[in-house]
């Protein structure tokens, strides 16, 4: 079986195939020669991922599924959330977020956060939602130099390392987008 992964983002792709069984191989944006900037207009974390799914299959005519990921701090009413890539502007820099985010709680107690990633599936003419929250809470400082985005300063309920410290197989078990992903993969694999 073979499915678009409608990201660019190398290390998100490289994430999500590793934890797919051998029979889904998933081609990228640059695969299918789709070298534009898909718009993510949308005002939810749900509504971006049916957007960028929508888009390559009415564009391109494949079969795809798209994901997209906002971290939501209790503090801040659930922000930055939908618009956690461009949370400090919109050169989209993980460091200018975190340094962005890490201020706004300086003094605060209540860094209380989850991760949330919505996949949509578009198969077969039917599109399928499947969403994965991770809890934890923000550091008050960046550490490790795994993973990518918020990694480094998000610590998982029940770890004492944060997200970019975990290797990627225990990460894959406990993430948001790890969780979402395994919905992903009972459905395809109950409906091949």
């Amino acid at each position: 079986m073979q499915l678009v992964f409608a990201s660019n983002n190398k290390n998100k792709i490289l994430e999500i195939q590793s934890m797919l069984p051998e029979i889904i191989k998933i081609l990228s944006l640059e695969d299918i020669g789709c070298l534009e900037d898909i718009p993510e207009t949308a005002d939810t974390i749900e509504g971006n991922a049916i957007l960028k799914a929508n888009y390559v299959t009415q564009r391109y005519g494949f079969d795809c599924f798209a994901d997209d990921t906002g971290l939501e701090v209790a503090f801040l009413n659930g922000d930055p959330g939908v618009y956690s890539a461009r949370y400090a502007g919109e050169q989209r820099s993980a460091d200018d977020n975190m340094d962005k985010l890490l201020s706004a709680l300086s003094d605060q107690n209540n860094r209380n956060a989850q991760f949330k990633t919505v996949i949509a599936l578009n198969i077969k003419g039917t599109q399928h939602l499947f969403t994965g929250i991770a809890k934890g809470e923000i550091t008050s400082q960046k550490t490790g130099n795994k993973g990518f985005g918020y990694d480094p300063i998000f610590q998982p309920i029940g770890y004492k390392e944060t997200f970019a410290e975990l290797s990627l197989e225990i990460k894959n078990k406990i993430s948001h987008r790890g969780k979402a992903t395994q919905e992903l993969i009972n459905y395809l694999l109950k409906n091949s």
